[in-house]
């Protein structure tokens, strides 16, 4: 279970999961921060005496019933393995609300989520003595992923290896780096996404730019509008564009709010959305508000507003 299917750190994390596992009855589930919790309690116990292991990596659960769901899924046999970097999870972590008898719990921000995971479960090798040639031929997948989802892009192809993936379709990219190679040489499918890409691109701009409102909050600029898929494409354009802006995009692909920040931003974007019972990172994060796409970006770039002016910024 990971955040995506159109993530590229969390299609990276599950596939280091899958090809860990090979050989084994592998079910992998995708989720978007606000279908985590129904996501999780859809999860059944095994048979008595089956066993499981249950991964969620990338994301993390927001209700007290889900974390009721998994404590009673791991008294049933489950081992129950969370590896994640967003900031919420890491605050709630050392807030002491989460309660669950983990097997493996990796939450932390050194990496994203993906290069956690392998690393974790590279070493699980070294110490069972095990030789897994086809797990770890995914280290460049996986630098990859974690040179885009932390925005440094110092490795050539992460930024468009995470825009092919954005493009695909349903779990494609999923069932395409299952099976790829350690160059991570594209398959047909993600040659088909890359050629969508650039024209799907410049329409969710010319869309974002069409219904953008702005608001002021003090010193801090909201922006917000409308995109087709692409947030961190429009987030990271506006961005350098403007100044100590928090950037609000309804994503009609997802239906769901992604907040990103200009570079000198200070606010914590983490703790925005969480006011709509989301999360993330300071510096990207998301939601989802209820009947906000029957609105406009008048009403998103007010919320949002608002929201702002009680999370604050940074002393």
């Amino acid at each position: 279970m990971s955040h995506g299917p159109h993530c590229l750190d969390g299609v990276t994390a599950a596939v280091a999961v899958a090809r860990f596992h090979a050989g084994r009855d592998v079910r992998t589930r995708f989720a978007t921060n606000p279908e985590i919790d129904a996501t999780v309690r859809a999860v059944a116990p095994p048979p008595p005496g089956a066993g499981a292991d249950l991964w969620i990596t990338d994301i993390g659960w927001r209700e007290p019933e889900t974390e009721g769901h998994l404590r009673a899924l791991a008294a049933a046999g489950v081992r129950v393995h969370w590896i994640d970097h967003h900031r919420t999870a890491i605050e709630r972590l050392r807030g002491g609300a989460v309660d669950v008898p983990f097997t493996t719990m990796v939450v932390e921000d050194t990496y994203a989520a993906a290069r956690l995971t392998w690393e974790h479960l590279r070493d699980r090798l070294v110490r069972e003595g095990r030789d897994a040639p086809d797990f770890l031929a995914l280290e460049h997948l996986v630098m990859l992923a974690d040179d885009n989802d932390r925005w440094i892009h110092a490795l050539p192809g992460s930024r468009e290896l995470a825009l092919t993936v954005a493009a695909m379709r349903g779990t494609e990219a999923y069932e395409s780096l299952l099976g790829v190679d350690a160059a991570v040489t594209p398959t047909p499918a993600m040659r088909a996404a890359e050629a969508r890409v650039r024209t799907e691109v410049a329409a969710t701009h010319a869309l974002a730019e069409r219904t953008r409102r702005d608001r002021r909050v003090g010193d801090v600029t909201v922006a917000a509008a409308w995109c087709a898929g692409y947030p961190s494409e429009i987030g990271d354009a506006w961005g350098r564009q403007s100044p100590n802006t928090v950037i609000a995009l309804y994503d009609t692909r997802s239906e769901s709010v992604s907040l990103r920040r200009s570079p000198a931003c200070a606010v914590d974007l983490s703790r925005v959305a969480e006011t709509f019972g989301g999360g993330g990172h300071a510096a990207a994060a998301g939601c989802r508000i209820p009947d906000i796409g029957s609105r406009d970006a008048e009403a998103l770039a007010a919320l949002i507003a608002e929201a702002v002016a009680r999370v604050g910024t940074p002393r």
